[in-house]
């Protein structure tokens, strides 16, 4: 096999919004910056019981579970993602019950009988 060959094999694939990883570093940090910013806001207007510095931590916690995604296109997905997650957010076009869902640390089994059902 010549190297020629080698390289028709390798797919090019077109970047969604970033060119290399440094562009897309910058994204994610922008994004992180924006909902940083925002957060005081989100507490005074959905009158969450919960502190600005406990969203702080929860936001931190939700970009760290992708901190090890390496693939430029999977990172811009993530960023297209959350600045809809935080254009949502911000124009209240969520309710108090869709942000206190990031609070729920354990995921309840779901009540298979009528009564349960309704009491839950």
């Amino acid at each position: 096999m010549s190297a020629s060959t080698i390289r028709v094999g390798v797919k090019q694939v077109k970047p969604i919004l970033s060119v290399d990883t440094e562009e897309a570093k910058k994204r994610v940090l922008n994004l992180y910056k924006a909902w940083h910013r925002q957060l005081p806001y989100i507490v005074k207007k959905y009158d969450i019981p919960k502190s600005v510095e406990q969203l702080r931590l929860k936001l931190r916690e939700e970009f760290m579970k992708h901190k090890d995604v390496k693939d430029i296109r999977v990172i811009d997905m993530l960023v297209i993602k959350g600045q809809m997650e935080l254009k949502e957010t911000v124009n209240i076009w969520k309710q108090k019950g869709h942000i206190m869902t990031y609070f729920q640390d354990t995921v309840e089994h779901k009540p298979t009988d009528f009564l349960s059902q309704f009491l839950s």
